[in-house]
């Protein structure tokens, strides 16, 4: 059988089991829609948990990440598992056993105020629409690569799909729909990094053939992989850095509280009985989520590895990496890279006509690379491979059975329609619940409110799928804008508002609207967007990256520091806490009777 068929079979199988599971397990009343009744077991929410959280730039971007940056790469490792942990341990099992169903809700009725409420779906929606952005190129990607449509043409298909289970599902179907999505990107994830780590080192698991001896030699991979990169001219794999120190650290906090203050996620924790099945769930969410996260590392290094053996036959035969003939020649290039180069997202440009791929680094500060590559006839890098495409393309370049590349298509786009449906849950329920319910229309009959929710779903749809038509110019940097987002409005919030009781609803309000603003500000001017008298704002603030070299995408933890401050600035010269809200969250704080807390509202 053909690639080609077998990708549309696996394809269509795993759309198939989406919709029959939405088909199946159809909301009725507003709990089920919100929060699947409150009824989800830990193990299988943990697994539903996982694959919300495991987006498309989980699945197809991480590994690809890691792949071009190298040792840096590790701060979305470190961040977005950290921020996991600092999830399950600091908010999600308080939230639960406050029994509301959203993040807003939660801030409204914590703040005991509706604009707080107002303002806490205001921000829930800029971080949202801003991450589904990220998830419908995602989608739009795998489809243009795998189902020989274009990219718009996938983007309708996902579009129609998710409409499909989640609007008619509402949270139990998009439940039981993760569940059969996390078991898809799993094994899409793992089987093709098993099946490389064997070829390149005899060791099957992939975290263990990472450190292991490469296959042929007396080195490891990693110390094989870091004599190629720096004999070609690039930064040695295992030492490279994401910018300064000060730099990788507010990165990492960023990711790590952004993780934490993600609607998406937390509204998965109000979906099980108790707060002790919210803790096992967030257990189990963490497994399930550490078996991709700790197999993505060793998917970048062996495929990395694999390029470069692929472009320059010298990498695994040995010899001089710059003869002429260790180039392959364009014409014998294999044909996952002319697939690839279908899609623009790989591109070969024979800048001096020999006919040869010469992928060597244009920016090297090795004087004795560029000599070489300048006396093999170089004349400058003629290979362009965006990061999207290491995980998807893996098992090509290492010419695996055609099941497994029609498997990590099913898987990545799994990834991002599990995502992009939780996101659409968190935004259907902000506008429905707490907007109409909340403040315009509190007397909305059930029915009324279910099919409120029904409808934002299917505009957030629209709109979603309207963005990944036409990304907005900052687009590349979506899926770190949206932690930076929720990391300086909404995580600040919900620590306050479970940690202080002393937090009154004029310093949530003003924390969250300067914690977001700033954000903005800074990542927009960055980009450029900011214009005074016809000239780029940015020169006035110092230049790109001027507070001490913070980059946009991890100006998060500034703003979020920036809502603390004013909060607690803010709280210190208004009305105190009144007496009822403090005992409140003091009852919140004290786990006894949780068990007697159901998902009612």
């Amino acid at each position: 059988m053909d690639l080609q068929t077998t990708i549309y079979i696996f394809v269509g199988l795993s759309f198939s089991l989406y919709i029959g599971i939405a088909i199946w397990a159809r909301a009725g009343s507003t709990s089920e829609f919100y929060a699947a009744g409150g009824a989800v077991g830990p193990k299988m929410n943990g697994m539903a948990t996982a694959a919300d959280w495991m987006s498309a730039a989980s699945f197809i971007s991480m590994a690809g990440l890691i792949s071009n940056m190298g040792y840096g790469g590790g701060l979305f490792l470190m961040g977005w598992t950290g921020g996991y942990v600092l999830l399950a341990m600091l908010l999600a099992p308080y939230l639960r056993k406050f029994g509301k169903f959203t993040v807003p809700q939660f801030i409204g009725d914590r703040f005991y105020s509706k604009s707080a409420s107002t303002i806490a779906v205001i921000c829930l929606l800029t971080a949202s629409i801003t991450y589904i952005i990220g998830q419908m190129t995602g989608v739009g990607v795998a489809f243009s690569r795998f189902l020989g449509v274009s990219s718009d043409t996938g983007i309708y298909v996902g579009m129609a799909i998710v409409f499909a289970y989640a609007v008619f599902g509402g949270m139990k179907g998009i439940t039981y729909t993760q569940v059969a999505q996390y078991i898809v990107l799993i094994f899409a994830y793992t089987i093709p990094a098993i099946f490389i780590s064997l070829q390149l080192t005899g060791n099957p698991i992939p975290q263990l053939g990472l450190g292991s001896g490469f296959s042929g030699t007396d080195m490891s991979l990693l110390a094989k992989l870091d004599l190629v990169v720096t004999d070609l001219g690039f930064g040695q794999y295992t030492t490279t850095t994401a910018g300064s120190t000060l730099n990788m650290f507010m990165y990492t906090l960023s990711l790590m509280i952004g993780t934490a203050g993600l609607p998406h996620v937390i509204m998965r924790f109000f979906t099980v009985p108790s707060v002790k099945d919210a803790r096992s769930s967030a257990g189990w969410a963490l497994i399930f989520i550490a078996i991709l996260y700790t197999t993505a590392p060793a998917v970048a290094a062996m495929a990395k590895l694999n390029l470069h053996g692929t472009v320059n036959t010298a990498v695994k035969a040995g010899g001089d990496l710059y003869a002429p003939e260790a180039s392959i020649k364009a014409e014998d290039r294999p044909d996952w890279m002319k697939r690839w180069e279908k899609t623009g997202l790989l591109k070969f440009t024979d800048k001096n006509g020999d006919g040869r791929i010469q992928y060597y680094n244009d920016a090297t500060k090795n004087p004795d690379a560029k000599a070489k590559a300048e006396a093999a006839g170089w004349k400058g890098n003629e290979l362009t491979v965006n990061a999207d495409i290491i995980v998807l393309a893996n098992p090509e370049i290492a010419l695996l059975p055609n099941w497994v590349i029609a498997l990590v298509a099913a898987g990545g786009l799994a990834a991002a329609l599990s995502t992009a449906a939780g996101l659409l849950m968190a935004i259907s329920a902000a506008v429905s619940h707490d907007l109409v319910k909340g403040i315009f229309a509190p007397d909305i009959s059930e029915k009324g409110e279910l099919m409120t929710g029904k409808i934002a779903m299917a505009i957030a749809i629209v709109v979603a799928g309207w963005l990944g038509l036409n990304p907005p110019g900052f687009a590349a940097g979506t899926v770190a804008l949206a932690f930076g987002i929720a990391a300086s409005s909404l995580f600040p919030a919900i620590m306050m508002g479970i940690f202080s009781k002393k937090m009154n609803k004029e310093g949530a309000m003003a924390g969250m609207v300067a914690g977001l603003l700033i954000t903005l500000f800074y990542v927009f001017a960055h980009k450029g967007i900011f214009f005074v008298k016809g000239t780029d704002f940015l020169p006035m603030i110092g230049g790109a990256n001027s507070f001490f070299g913070i980059t946009p995408e991890a100006f998060g933890a500034v703003g979020a520091a920036v809502n603390f401050i004013v909060a607690f600035v803010v709280a210190k010269v208004t009305s105190p806490v009144p007496h009822h809200i403090e005992a409140m969250v003091e009852a919140v704080r004290v786990p006894r009777g949780s068990s007697a807390v159901t998902g009612a509202h």
